[in-house]
């Protein structure tokens, strides 16, 4: 046995077990690194409004305690309302069930001719075993929620956690990571956390300002159609129709109209019929003019980074991927260089007359096809000059020996033996 294969065996072995141990441990801290990935993307977000802070005179941990603290009061004052508002509506909707129900079964009665009485109903589903089944697991399921909401809590304080030093110690960490790096690279890792924070914030921003224009247009409608808990239903489609890529608009649009159900069907038509129209303004008036200087990128690219983002992280790459793909695009479009494009036909989706016909090539003449610059050298035109050429020396011979003495025509006035050798 060669001397070098017991050590490479070792050396084999022991690089599995590295991996093999890396692979877990990762495993275990990937909630953790998700957590930092969102605290910092939240910490880029509200950069620039601890930045203007400080310029003002404050300190940077007071200033980003500021904007947490307005940015708490505002989700909980957001939250208790729209809680008062689903309750209310639960309520009512417990209240007036009775008389909804006896509607129903009296167009049943109508209808299809039946005897239905709701006491009957109302007996059988208090003795029917799905309900029983489902009271049960829903009793064994308490404990299970109550862990999750336990977690999410913990997971939202991390988050802020991480965020707040995150936001109040940036420029000690831009200083450390720019210690262990030469010059020339610490000019390049500055202008790109600069470029993060520009885009991260004025995705923030501008969505923001069409979450305000939303639920101000929404809010018009649901107060003109006397709507109960107008501002909250306002404030709940224009927040979650922006800040929830892609199936944003139809959650923030469920609620109003079921709530809008509840005064009146036709009602809950009319906001649909909104709910539609309004998306179309934004996506093609109100969000390219908005986003054109901060967030500028294709709505194709924007579409597909929301879904690889959902493909990679879940609901957190979704809320992530657009300023992600915004911050990589702007870093990628400093350092590539770019030319001016030539004024060709062809670049605006023309193209040009006669390229590519071969039967109009063949149909040319011979000036035109001189005249195009493209096919003074074409070998189909040379062929055919050649050929009429040709042609017309043997023109020219035969005439000559129609005009000479007989001897040298043959039979019916066709060239002789000269001609041909022509």
């Amino acid at each position: 046995m060669p001397r070098w294969l017991p050590r490479a065996m070792v050396l084999a072995l022991s690089l599995v077990a590295v991996f093999q141990l890396g692979s877990w441990a990762f495993h275990q801290i990937i909630g953790l690194l998700i957590n930092i990935l969102i605290a910092f993307f939240l910490a880029l977000a509200i950069e620039p409004a601890v930045s203007w802070m400080a310029s003002k005179g404050l300190r940077r941990g007071f200033a980003t305690f500021l904007v947490f603290l307005i940015t708490l009061i505002g989700a909980a004052g957001f939250v208790t309302l729209l809680g008062s508002m689903l309750a209310g509506q639960i309520i009512k909707m417990v209240e007036d069930f009775p008389a909804y129900l006896d509607s129903v079964i009296s167009w049943i009665n109508t209808s299809f001719h039946t005897e239905l009485k709701r006491v009957d109903i109302q007996e059988g589903l208090l003795r029917s075993d799905w309900l029983q089944k489902y009271v049960q697991n829903s009793a064994t399921g308490v404990l299970d929620v109550s862990g999750q909401v336990l977690g999410g809590l913990f997971q939202l304080l991390t988050i802020a956690l991480f965020s707040f030093y995150f936001a109040a110690d940036g420029p000690r960490l831009r200083r450390a990571l720019c210690s262990v790096l030469p010059p020339a690279k610490q000019a390049e890792v500055l202008r790109a956390w600069e470029i993060a924070v520009d885009k991260t914030g004025g995705y923030l921003y501008s969505r923001g300002l069409m979450a305000l224009i939303s639920g101000i247009a929404h809010y018009v409608l649901l107060e003109y159609l006397d709507v109960p808990y107008a501002p909250a239903l306002a404030v709940w489609v224009g927040l979650v129709s922006q800040f929830i890529p892609t199936i944003g608009t139809y959650l923030a649009g469920a609620l109003p109209m079921l709530i809008a159900f509840t005064v009146n069907p036709w009602y809950a038509l009319w906001v649909l019929v909104f709910v539609v129209i309004y998306q179309q303004f934004e996506n093609y008036v109100l969000q390219p003019k908005l986003t054109a200087k901060t967030v500028d990128i294709h709505p194709a690219v924007a579409f597909g980074s929301v879904v690889a983002g959902t493909a990679l992280l879940g609901a957190v790459g979704a809320l992530i991927a657009i300023p992600a793909i915004a911050t990589l695009q702007a870093f990628l479009g400093a350092y590539v260089k770019r030319y001016d494009v030539t004024d060709d036909p062809r670049v605006h989706g023309h193209r040009r007359r006669g390229s590519g016909n071969l039967l109009d090539r063949l149909r040319k003449r011979p000036h035109e096809a001189r005249e195009d610059g493209g096919s003074e050298g074409d070998v189909l035109t040379r062929v055919r000059e050649r050929l009429e050429r040709r042609l017309s020396r043997r023109r020219g011979a035969g005439a000559e020996g129609g005009g000479g003495s007989e001897e040298g025509a043959g039979p019916g006035g066709d060239a002789g033996p000269e001609d041909g050798s022509s």
